[in-house]
């Protein structure tokens, strides 16, 4: 195996998305400046320079024409994946989580923080194919769930939301109406915050890292729990390969806790799992500190 550093961030990483080709990296960090890099060098192609807080997830259309971010500055921007040029800015009253395009990218859900008086949202927007056209409605706002949302993803065909975050609960909803149609089973669920979640090349399942040290593989339509991935340290990301039986896990403790001259006490190694027989397959070193993104090349070859 041959790692690719790339430089780039002043800040740590908070998430990485590759766009459908593979051939294009998408980096979101607390620096404010999302990046994009060539996947094949790690090359940096350009940065998106206008959010004014912590970037925390990113997407990218189907066509990589568009870019949409979810910053801690209380806004979620769409901008233009060539020039870099910002296209639209939504305004919420509290920081945005996370985003992602729905399939057609006509439309996008993202999350707010719980932040003041303010409770969580997830709110679905239109997305216009004509910039005039753009506006800063919401098709759908959903409410009542405590604790900050970590994740949002859209479902199969577009017909539901899946939910994660602080309170260790997967919810199903209808993108519809914003009816709840299912949550995680308390028992075999997560006990800790869910911190990430990554759904299967075909979407028919989907795998969530929990900070209690475990990540579990859920069925996307029941959301029956379908295998459990143990590890010795808080998960903080997680991904499926699109080609073969694996998954990944990274984290480690946070720094504050880690002593700075034994970097295996943090335990920042990125986990290999057979996604199957759930055996550990195999491990990569490398990092100082945790691991807070994982992703894999669509090719699922790096």
């Amino acid at each position: 195996m041959r790692p690719i550093l790339m430089k780039g961030h002043e800040r740590p990483l908070t998430f990485l998305r590759y766009n459908r080709d593979g051939d294009l990296l998408f980096s979101c960090a607390k620096d404010h400046t999302p990046t994009v890099w060539y996947a094949d060098n790690g090359d940096r192609l350009g940065t998106y320079r206008g959010h004014n807080g912590a970037v925390w997830t990113c997407d990218v259309s189907r066509d990589s024409a568009r870019l949409i971010t979810a910053s801690a500055d209380q806004t979620a921007k769409l901008w233009e994946v060539s020039t870099g040029r910002e296209l639209f800015s939504f305004s919420f009253d509290a920081p945005a989580r996370s985003v992602e395009f729905a399939i057609g990218d006509a439309l996008a859900v993202i999350t707010t923080d719980n932040f003041m008086d303010h409770v969580p949202t997830v709110q679905v927007k239109h997305i216009a194919e004509d910039l005039e056209d753009q506006t800063d409605e919401s098709a759908l706002v959903i409410t009542g769930i405590k604790g900050r949302i970590n994740r949002a993803v859209w479902g199969p065909l577009n017909r539901t939301i899946i939910t994660a975050g602080e309170d260790a609960t997967i919810r199903i909803w209808d993108s519809e109406t914003g009816k709840l149609l299912k949550e995680s089973d308390k028992e075999s669920g997560h006990q800790k915050t869910i911190s990430s979640l990554s759904k299967s090349a075909d979407w028919s399942h989907f795998i969530t890292g929990s900070l209690d040290k475990s990540a579990k593989l859920w069925d996307t339509r029941t959301l029956t729990l379908i295998k459990t991935y143990v590890t010795e340290r808080p998960v903080n990301a997680v991904d499926i390969s699109p080609t073969h039986d694996t998954v990944v896990l990274g984290g480690g403790q946070d720094a504050m806790n880690v002593t700075m001259t034994d970097r295996r006490a943090g335990k920042f190694e990125a986990k290999f799992y057979h996604k199957i027989l759930q055996e550990e397959i195999g491990g990569v070193k490398g990092h100082f500190g945790p691991i807070n993104a994982l992703a894999f090349n669509p090719d699922g070859r790096r």
